[in-house]
C-alpha cells in the first residue's frame, strides 16, 4: 500500500539514483539557461552578494513534510496573485530566483510563468527538494 501524497517513507524504500560527477542521475542533462543543479543552487546560496531567493512552488502540505533552510514558499496556484513578493526592495524583476518543486517538473512550469511576466534572472532547481535530499542535505526528508 502506497503512503498518502507529502507523507515521507523510510529513505530505504525510495530507489537512490545512480549520480554522475555533476551530482546530477547519470545520463540526465540540465537545459541550458533554464536549470540550474542542486549543486549550483547550494554554491549560489553560500554566496554574500547577490544571493538568489530559493523559491519553493510546491503545496504548503508538502512544505510542512519537507523543506530546505532559507526558501519561501509560494505555492504555484498563488504565483500570479503574489507578483510583488518577489521583487527586489527597488521594485525591480531583475533579482537572482531559484524555483524548487518536488522533482522539478512544477518549477520549471513557474520559471517560464515569471519569465514571461519579465523576471530576467530565474532558474529551476533540476530533480527538485528529492535531489536537494539525494545529493546535498540528507537529513531533508524524502517522499
Amino acid at each position: 500500500m502506497n503512503p498518502a501524497p507529502g507523507t515521507p517513507r523510510s529513505p530505504a524504500d525510495l530507489p537512490r539514483p545512480t549520480l554522475g560527477p555533476d551530482g546530477l542521475p547519470v545520463g540526465s542533462q540540465l537545459r541550458p539557461g533554464w536549470e540550474v543543479s542542486p549543486r549550483q543552487t547550494r554554491d549560489l546560496l553560500a554566496r554574500s552578494d547577490d544571493r538568489p531567493l530559493l523559491l519553493d512552488c510546491r503545496r504548503p502540505e508538502e512544505f510542512a513534510v519537507a523543506r530546505i533552510d532559507g526558501a519561501v514558499l509560494i505555492p504555484m496556484d498563488a504565483i500570479e496573485s503574489r507578483l510583488d513578493e518577489l521583487e527586489d526592495e527597488q521594485g525591480s524583476r531583475d533579482r537572482p530566483i531559484i524555483v524548487h518543486c518536488h522533482h522539478g517538473m512544477r518549477s520549471m512550469r513557474v520559471t517560464a510563468q515569471l519569465r514571461a511576466h519579465g523576471f530576467a534572472n530565474v532558474h529551476s532547481m533540476f530533480g527538485g527538494i528529492d535531489l536537494w535530499s539525494v545529493d546535498i542535505d540528507p537529513r531533508v526528508p524524502r517522499y
